[in-house]
């Protein structure tokens, strides 16, 4: 029987899951969007926060909604937070988080909620906070509001490329189209174009007050090659830094050196490891 029992926190406790999202600033971005955005009631959160420690010193917090992210979580946490979730459904389409603690749960929850479409163990966690020394490519801007129409097929092509599923299988896109509008009208999302064409767009996913995280990175295949990414990087790094957040963060998979090399020459170093579950 666990003697630390994990219980689902409330608004009263937002202080508390503020201050452990501080101290993981990257690792736990999305999280800390949608509580500073929403606060901590799961009605208007569309998602719940899971918390282990006495109501005096709260340890480790996890996030379950549409994915399943431990944040802070120690060895015991991870074993609570486990056998709590066991005995639920799977409703999150992930698990997303430091390393150390997704693998952990995973090891526990594989009975009850595998088997997994995809385990991605190893995806270097980077950030910068610095300009980039390179030269940045004039033509990636923000896209406009009546550029979605040019954005979305992009955007489509990336996600199935990247998570293995397309996006509009469910409703048909419309749940991903209204989040692709969303990011161009917060001006969040940007491009290059070509004769009307995307050839690299990126987007700021997710935006805290500590960081603006990288996401969504794609180049068209018939310009892969042609060493349009590094310069195209450098654009969003240096508009994201200037104009959103003190720092610019994102995470990559292990196996994609390409990408893993771009970024080293924008500036990002190591900050961690994250691992995905994909179901």
């Amino acid at each position: 029987m666990l003697t630390v029992p994990v219980r689902q926190l409330g608004e009263s406790e937002r202080r508390a899951v503020e201050r452990l999202l501080d101290l993981d600033p990257f690792a736990g971005a999305q999280v800390a969007e949608r509580v500073s955005a929403r606060g901590l009631a799961w009605w208007r959160a569309e998602g719940r926060i899971l918390g282990y420690g006495t109501r005096r010193n709260l340890e480790s917090i996890c996030w379950l909604g549409g994915n399943l992210t431990p944040i802070l979580a120690t060895d015991s946490a991870v074993a609570a937070f486990a056998e709590q979730l066991s005995a639920e459904e799977r409703l999150c389409s992930s698990i997303v988080g430091r390393a150390d603690a997704v693998l952990g749960l995973w090891d526990r929850l594989a009975d009850h909620w595998g088997p997994a479409r995809d385990v991605r163990p190893n995806q270097p966690l980077l950030a910068t906070d610095t300009l980039p020394r390179i030269p940045v490519d004039p033509e990636v801007r923000r896209v406009r509001p009546d550029e979605v129409h040019r954005l979305f097929p992009a955007a489509v092509a990336m996600y199935a490329e990247e998570v293995g599923v397309s996006p509009l299988a469910d409703d048909g896109g419309r749940a991903y189209r209204r989040r692709v509008e969303d990011l161009v009208r917060a001006g969040r999302a940007y491009a290059r174009l070509v004769d009307g064409e995307v050839v690299f767009k990126a987007e700021l996913a997710v935006v805290t007050r500590r960081t603006a995280q990288i996401q969504g990175v794609w180049v068209a295949p018939q310009w892969r090659g042609r060493g349009i990414a590094t310069a195209a990087m450098a654009a969003v790094v240096r508009d994201a830094l200037l104009r959103v957040a003190p720092t610019v963060s994102l995470y990559v998979n292990d196996f994609n050196l390409p990408a893993r090399r771009v970024y080293q020459r924008c500036g990002f170093h190591p900050v961690g490891t994250l691992a995905t579950i994909l179901f």
